[in-house]
């Protein structure tokens, strides 16, 4: 089974027909402002060429995890709000997902208009075990297309979830792959068959267990891993290091002991780092030193310390270990970016990897994290080969694991 792309449906003709989009709005929220429209912009490609060919779209998307019934705060309103406001054609929410909001509305869609359902996860089927509820679900979404719908699945950050509005929906309209995914899945398929080497994957976030698959997909495929972010700790731990009061996985230290020897037998080194900034409590105000990795109990702070980021030392040591890569792939942050005394080694790396892709390497910011660190320090978009709209997505590509909804597009 192939995918059927975009271009196809666009070919066939959508003018007066209703189109499901299923797009990414799980967007980072600071009460009501939207603090990162990137998954936004991201979805707008494909919504306005659909509205500009005519079609009437209805738009699916989530956002948070409510639990199967509305919830205020996680409302769909500030994302719609930002996608009206780039958008070139009208947007409208419903006040529901397939209750007479959603039907009104979407029965009085004009061509080229655009129609957001409120959170697919306000119905507690989308995201239900029980296949026939879940298919019960995509039914009903489907039904507000008419007689001549279809769906385009373009939401990367959710094809790891088998919801309703990314696996079930598949089999009831003629379904086809958005620009998005199809952009997603082409880089990440360069990131797993043959890619250009040396080949450098750098990983941080906080814990090692979320980590573990892709780390143990990887040896072997990656010249060199480069650990960061809360999760070296664990990674230190496994070298005999104390640690402090630092991010510990003391349960997986084992395991992290056997990838380290693995590795060496397949020819993929781990860089772990040589210091570390050392502060006393998890603030934005904490004093901090910098120490050695194999001394981070013996700062001023003894055995209450807590690391907060890659040293300076660090930094310059994984900017060199990118700097000849041909293609790099990162995901997390290498410590607590968002306070900027803690910044500097997530600042360094994303500075690499902008430098690298200057000259011609593939370069991939894995999603979530990630993505949100480039753009607060500073960063642009195009200064990256590509930055990724789905972090858990992402890493279970490269896990190896099958995506419900890729496997329902045939892609």
């Amino acid at each position: 089974m192939t995918a059927h792309t975009l271009d196809e449906l666009l070919a066939d003709g959508v003018r007066g027909r209703h189109v499901l989009v299923r797009s990414d709005l799980n967007v980072p929220l600071d009460g009501s402002t939207v603090t990162d429209d990137g998954r936004v912009r991201a979805s707008l490609p494909v919504i306005s060429k659909l509205a500009e060919a005519g079609a009437r779209v209805i738009v699916l998307a989530h956002l948070g995890r409510p639990k199967g019934m509305p919830e205020e705060k996680y409302s769909l309103r500030p994302a719609v709000d930002r996608l009206a406001e780039l958008a070139s054609f009208p947007v409208r929410l419903a006040s529901d997902v397939v209750g007479p909001s959603a039907q009104e509305l979407s029965a009085g869609l004009a061509d080229g208009e655009v129609l957001v359902l409120e959170n697919v996860r306000f119905d507690a089927r989308e995201t239900s075990k029980i296949d026939a509820e879940r298919e019960e679900f995509a039914r009903d979404l489907a039904a507000l297309t008419g007689e001549s719908g279809a769906y385009v699945d373009d939401a990367f950050g959710a094809v790891h979830r088998k919801h309703a509005s990314v696996y079930d929906i598949a089999s009831i309209l003629p379904a086809y792959l958005g620009e998005l995914v199809r952009a997603e899945v082409e880089v990440l398929k360069r990131l797993t068959d043959g890619a250009e080497r040396p080949y450098v994957v750098v990983l941080g976030g906080s814990k090692v267990s979320d980590k573990l698959a892709v780390i143990d997909n990887l040896i072997g495929k990656a010249d060199r891993l480069l650990v960061g972010g809360g999760m070296l700790f664990t990674f230190l731990a496994a070298q005999g290091h104390k640690v402090g009061s630092s991010l510990l996985e003391r349960d997986q230290i084992p395991t992290v002991h056997a990838y380290l020897e693995r590795a060496a037998a397949a020819g993929t080194e781990f860089v772990l780092p040589t210091d570390v900034v050392v502060a006393s409590k998890f603030a934005a105000d904490a004093e901090h030193e910098v120490a050695a990795a194999d001394a981070i109990e013996e700062t001023a702070f003894g055995e209450a310390g807590i690391g907060l980021d890659i040293g300076p030392e660090t930094a310059q040591a994984f900017a060199k270990e990118i700097a000849d890569a041909r293609t790099v792939f990162w995901n997390g942050p290498m410590g607590v970016f968002e306070f900027p005394a803690f910044a500097a080694g997530t600042k360094a790396v994303a500075q690499a990897l902008a430098d690298a892709t200057e000259t011609g390497a593939l370069t991939v910011v894995g999603g979530g994290d990630s993505a949100a660190a480039v753009r607060t320090l500073g960063f642009a978009d195009s200064q990256f080969g590509h930055i990724s709209t789905g972090g858990g997505a992402s890493l279970e590509y490269l896990e190896g694991k099958e995506l419900p909804g890729l496997t329902a597009l045939g892609a």
